[in-house]
């Protein structure tokens, strides 16, 4: 069976994808500000960019960030030097369908002041008007400053409404900028959105190949046959980059892929229901091909990869119900009363309940603390009545030596008739064997008999 999910069958774009070559710099060289004026040649930028640098060339700051700081800075684009404005383009776009609008060059190159060069690269930049970037579900697609410009996407039943878009664009060789303004109105498809749909991978196209209208046309055709009507949309159209895909390598005949989401009425085929069995995704997992019939239906133009063929059937979504929208004068009930005052709060019990607490439990703690630090010490006798008489003992020796040493040190001439330090005197008499205590203790002496 194939899941049901209540979803946009438009899915999120979160990431905007612009592949403009490198952004901010320019194909020849040049000094490394803006022009002084739009008649200077290149080689005279040349010349003084070497010059500024100390022989070096540095290449030239592209005009487009200089515009759009001017548009932050609250500066007119009529002001900004070179600059020319197109007129408003209006384009229809409605909600579950791609919206693909092709940004031509030749108006762009006529306003250009002074373009002879109809084959002049152009960089192409959009953003949502008084915004810095487009909306989620719009992207911008250029492949290099020489290749054609797409502005495509999915609107969804939330981007219903006006939405004007700035389009930016600016000549490589003489550094000229114009920008227009696209306003794209998005209305709601007319048979609703397509509760079967389908997403292919196809892997030997890129996202640029597959936005025009004729390439896209061809792939309806060819999916034709999976289908019992001939209702099919394109949904949408995503590069394989931006849904996780590896960059290729740069090797000929290598693409990055596309994920090409189709819309129709009618249910799928039993190919497709095949492609998406259990037994199709496990052949897959061991590298085999699934079961379905219809792989030649694409071939020669597409090549599909269909272990990530996805099914999908998009419930369709309650449309949310708008306001209503009144006269606009109140209905007639009496004059206006105001609210009543409120009644003053009493704040002195909750002050004192806030002051008082805390000050009360940090004198608890102190008393307690004093207590334990005070009243609970160990006395001098209980100390001495836990330890062996032996370590009092050695313990009043060293408390005497030390004291007796410090007296010496305080008089080092001491007269002979002084008696001799303590701890010179022997513990007991070698003749008689009388013992004797230094300090005159009854005591245990420091050597047990």
């Amino acid at each position: 069976m194939v899941p049901i999910l209540s979803l946009s069958p438009c899915p999120p774009q979160t990431s905007s994808r612009s592949a403009l070559g490198t952004p901010g710099t320019v194909g020849t060289p040049g000094t490394a500000g803006t022009r002084s004026h739009p008649s200077e040649s290149p080689r005279g930028l040349w010349a003084l960019g070497k010059l500024r640098q100390g022989g070096a060339m540095v290449p030239a700051l592209a005009p487009a960030p200089r515009v759009a700081t001017a548009l932050a800075l609250g500066v007119s684009l009529a002001t900004v030097p070179d600059h020319h404005v197109l007129p408003d383009l209006h384009v229809p776009a409605e909600t579950g369908v791609i919206f693909v609008h092709e940004l031509e060059r030749e108006p762009f190159l006529e306003a250009f002041s002074g373009s002879e060069d109809d084959d002049a690269p152009v960089t192409f930049r959009a953003h949502l008007w008084g915004h810095p970037d487009l909306p989620r579900w719009l992207r911008l697609a250029q492949r290099g400053p020489s290749q054609p410009s797409f502005l495509y996407g999915c609107p969804g039943a939330p981007e219903l409404g006006t939405h004007s878009i700035q389009v930016l664009a600016y000549n490589r060789h003489t550094f000229a900028t114009a920008s227009q303004r696209l306003v794209i109105a998005v209305t709601p498809a007319p048979g609703g959105e397509a509760p079967f749909q389908a997403e292919f991978l196809v892997g030997n196209r890129d996202v640029e190949e597959l936005l025009p209208e004729a390439a896209r046309e061809m792939f309806l055709q060819a999916s034709a046959g999976l289908w019992e009507r001939g209702d099919l949309h394109v949904v949408n159209v995503t590069s394989a980059l931006d849904r996780g895909g590896r960059v290729p390598l740069p090797i000929e005949g290598r693409k990055e892929g596309v994920y090409v989401q189709v819309g129709s009425h009618s249910p799928f085929s039993p190919c497709l229901a095949s492609a998406v069995s259990p037994q199709s995704r496990a052949r897959c997992h061991r590298g085999q091909r699934p079961l379905a019939s219809c792989y030649d239906t694409f071939a020669p133009h597409f090549s599909i990869r269909w272990c990530n063929l996805t099914l999908l059937q998009v419930a369709p979504s309650p449309t949310p119900p708008g306001p209503l929208w009144g006269p606009g004068v109140l209905e007639g009930g009496g004059p206006f009363e105001p609210p009543s005052e409120a009644p003053p709060r009493e704040l002195l019990s909750p002050f004192l309940v806030t002051l008082l607490v805390p000050l009360a439990v940090a004198a608890l703690l102190s008393l307690l603390l004093g207590h334990l630090m005070c009243c609970r010490r160990e006395g001098v006798e209980k100390r001495d009545l836990q330890t062996s008489d032996l370590q009092l003992v050695h313990h009043s020796s060293i408390v005497g030596d030390t004291r007796e040493l410090r007296l010496m040190a305080g008089r080092r001439d001491v007269p002979r008739d002084v008696p001799r330090p303590l701890s010179t005197l022997p513990m007991f008499n070698i003749r008689t064997g009388q013992r004797s205590d230094p300090m005159g203790s009854a005591r245990a002496p420091l050597l047990p008999p």
